[in-house]
């Protein structure tokens, strides 16, 4: 079946595990390296991975499901949590969360509505950064890179995507990739990882979040990368929100905001250069914003 699933195999899997359940309709969503999913009735995700070795076809979907149960448990805002799985079969299926990525949204909303998100997002990371790092042992990894490779790394991609960074921010740019990286030796917490915005949902109408996706990123990391991330895409307002609802002596506060302006400077080169290899506008746009605030003239 992997790598040929179809709109039967749908019907199929959840009249097996949700007898009962009379299916209404069932549209792909779409279909990557790893996954092909989709969504049922508008309620419901079935996502088949398209690994083709069934034991760890069967091995990844179980992780997956452990992992999802196991941060419903701490997070304060909605997660996909598995209704089912087929793990012969390589499947996985959670109700669909309500919202729209942040990411779509259009920029002025975005600004306007910064702040109050960040809140939001804050509570989440200073929940998921709380609790002991032993208890997501065998959930997940560590990510430990250490800083100056991040830097050595962010040089290169901004080589390879100089031409698509404002001129006026260029100079700014180069004076970051010959200074010295923030000191290492920090604890790592567990986090999502990879907290942009194309990973928050939110209501449109009142702009609340009302849930965060893809956690298959998630690790043991320095805390201050999600917050990286928050300041790479929401700006700089938002960053100083979501860092007041950290539970931090102000010391420790003014160092995760250091290392988070850090990685924030870094990934936006990722997302320029993932941008510009596959056209996706979206990504190099928002990169293009930010710059304003990352590297100001």
């Amino acid at each position: 079946m992997p790598g040929g699933h179809s709109i039967a195999d749908v019907h199929g899997v959840v009249a097996a595990h949700l007898p009962g359940y009379r299916i209404g309709s069932v549209v792909e969503l779409g279909a990557g390296l790893d996954n092909v999913a989709y969504e049922v009735d508008g309620a419901l995700v079935v996502r088949f991975s398209r690994e083709p070795d069934p034991r760890r076809r069967a091995a990844l979907v179980e992780h997956e499901a452990r992992l999802l149960t196991a941060v419903a448990g701490v997070c304060p805002l909605p997660v996909p949590e598995p209704l089912f799985t087929a793990t012969e079969l390589g499947c996985l299926a959670y109700a669909k969360l309500p919202g729209v990525p942040l990411s779509e949204l259009a920029r002025p909303g975005r600004s306007a509505h910064g702040v109050s998100i960040a809140v939001e997002l804050g509570e989440l990371l200073a929940a998921l950064h709380a609790g002991p790092a032993d208890r997501w042992a065998g959930l997940v990894d560590t990510d430990g890179q250490p800083p100056a490779q991040w830097l050595g790394e962010a040089g290169e991609l901004y080589r390879a995507v100089v031409g698509h960074v404002p001129v006026g921010c260029r100079r700014a740019v180069e004076a970051f990739l010959d200074a010295p990286p923030p000191p290492a030796g920090h604890g790592l917490v567990f986090s999502h990882n990879d907290l942009g915005i194309e990973h928050v949902l939110v209501d449109p109408a009142r702009w609340a979040v009302t849930g965060v996706i893809d956690w298959s990123d998630a690790a043991l990391v320095d805390p201050a990368y999600d917050f990286g991330l928050l300041y790479r895409d929401l700006g700089p307002a938002a960053l100083r929100a979501a860092l007041g609802r950290y539970p931090a002596e102000d010391a420790e506060v003014a160092a995760l905001a250091e290392r988070a302006v850090f990685y924030a400077r870094c990934s936006v080169f990722e997302d320029l250069a993932y941008g510009v290899d596959t056209g996706r506008t979206g990504y190099l746009d928002r990169a293009v914003g930010a710059m304003a605030w990352l590297f100001p003239a």
